[in-house]
């Protein structure tokens, strides 16, 4: 299959790419796992709208927007390849996928990596028992079955999406027994509280939701530490430290949430360059203004690129999706100023509230590298922190790539999705080095599961026949 442009991933990012670059004559070839678009912000969003739009009501406003994008992308023309598993992206533009049982080769000018975000971990000591999952997972639940947690259950961690998840299951009737902060530091954050002037509506929405919560009675601890989750065969209570005192709580879920990251993998595999932000305390690609990477062929949009947040990625899809019909020549680089003007004071105003945001919620390094030894941070292959440190401080270990090799951290079927930032803090930490120094994880395809058959099925010209012809 040939195309001009190759978009991974439909959520805000790519729909909106997808749209520009259509209009402007680009044909264009959109993959997604998903079996419908949205992404994780608007998953679900016409189905729900279509069979129970009363429960719209309970993921409000932002959610709802999302209708309004779905449509537009509705319209707009293109080739749409629902529940595709994208497992490579060359740099010659060969987009490598697996759906209905088959495998197939996009061949692209040009790809669009819009994979969006993913939460980052919050390893405690009882996260892998059963009973304890993230706040997305509860939030892809609501959105897609309508279903809200039973019983006792509290939220731990921090980030926005504690808040508002808070929210929406207060709305749909099911109110957690408490919030349980892990990282706030308003102080930390006032520096940089001009640029979130700019937004003026995302501050009044965060005060909105923690009226909404109060209203609620829900109980609510700050500064939260020494967060443990116990019970002899599931999550039966959580311990934790909160104002200087000791608390217990009878829990029947206990849903986890540590902020969000780039969802990198894709984006990581192509060995487009990478750089540290310590900001939001991950590897972001370096990207310029109008999305692309060190590659000619790759670009990035979206929280796959830098988090900021639906309508940030949104806008940032927009441009560059027209910046990819200027690269291939379908519009004048001056028309591409003009048409994107809009989209890039949208994208200035989120990127300059996001150092607020950024700030106020980063975890705090008792989160960040597990103090605990008997904590697992690699499920996969059931590594702990304490098997990281004295690793490192043995053999003299001087990254993650190193560290597979002693103890596979990072080789099990996530990727290192779970772990890859964790142990890469724990290495950092243990030598007295920043995780810029110590680096990721090398990704190397496939990034999804595929067996040899999918690979003997494809039809790659090898290198003998190049040569032949």
């Amino acid at each position: 299959m040939q195309t001009d442009l190759a978009i991974v991933g439909a959520g805000p990012a790519g729909l909106s790419a997808a749209i520009q670059a259509a209009a402007c004559g680009l044909k264009v070839v959109l993959l997604d796992e998903q079996p419908v678009p949205g992404g994780q912000i608007y998953r679900n969003i016409e189905a729900l709208a279509a069979t129970r739009p009363a429960q719209l009501q309970w993921l409000g406003p932002d959610y709802i927007a999302g209708l309004t994008l779905l449509r537009r992308f509705r319209d707009c023309g293109i080739e749409y390849l629902p529940l595709a598993q994208v497992w490579q992206v060359g740099e010659d533009g060969r987009v490598y996928y697996r759906r209905e049982g088959a495998v197939g080769i996009v061949h692209a000018q040009k790809v669009l990596i819009a994979t969006g975000a993913m939460e980052r971990p919050l390893p405690v000591p009882g996260w892998t028992l059963p009973g304890v999952m993230s706040c997305g997972a509860a939030q892809t639940l609501l959105k897609a079955s309508g279903l809200a947690p039973e019983g006792r259950f509290v939220l731990a961690g921090c980030g926005p999406l504690l808040l508002l998840l808070a929210a929406q299951l207060i709305r749909a009737g099911r109110p957690p027994a408490a919030l349980l902060e892990t990282s706030y530091d308003l102080w930390g954050a006032l520096p940089h509280l001009p640029g979130m002037l700019g937004l003026p509506a995302y501050l009044l929405k965060g005060l909105t939701l923690l009226r909404e919560i109060r209203a609620a009675g829900v109980t609510f601890h700050r500064g939260v530490t020494s967060l443990k989750i116990k019970g002899p065969d599931r999550a039966r209570e959580i311990e934790f430290e909160s104002g200087g005192r000791s608390f217990k709580e009878a829990v029947d879920l206990v849903f986890l949430h540590q902020g969000v990251v780039p969802n990198g993998n894709l984006a990581l595999s192509t060995d487009i360059r990478h750089q540290w932000n310590d900001l939001q305390k991950c590897f972001c690609p370096e990207l310029d203004a109008w999305g692309r990477s060190s590659s000619d062929t790759v670009r990035v949009a979206g929280d796959a690129g830098s988090i900021v947040g639906a309508v940030g990625a949104a806008a940032m899809g927009e441009v560059a999706g027209l910046t990819a019909a200027a690269d291939l020549g379908r519009i004048q680089y001056a028309e591409l100023d003009h048409r994107s003007a809009a989209a890039r004071r949208v994208l200035a105003r989120h990127r300059a509230a996001r150092p607020f945001l950024d700030r106020l919620y980063r975890p705090q390094q008792q989160w960040l590298a597990p103090t605990d030894p008997d904590t697992v941070i690699c499920r996969c292959e059931e590594i702990r922190a304490g098997d990281v440190r004295r690793l490192v401080a043995a053999q003299n270990c001087p990254g993650p790539n190193q560290l597979k090799s002693f103890m596979r951290c990072g080789m099990g079927p996530c990727q290192g999705r779970l772990c890859g930032l964790t142990a890469v803090e724990l290495i950092a930490e243990t030598r007295g080095q920043t995780p810029a120094e110590i680096g990721y994880y090398r990704i190397r395809a496939p990034i999804k599961p595929i067996t040899l058959g999918d690979m003997a099925a494809l039809d790659v010209p090898s290198r003998h026949d190049a040569i032949n012809t």
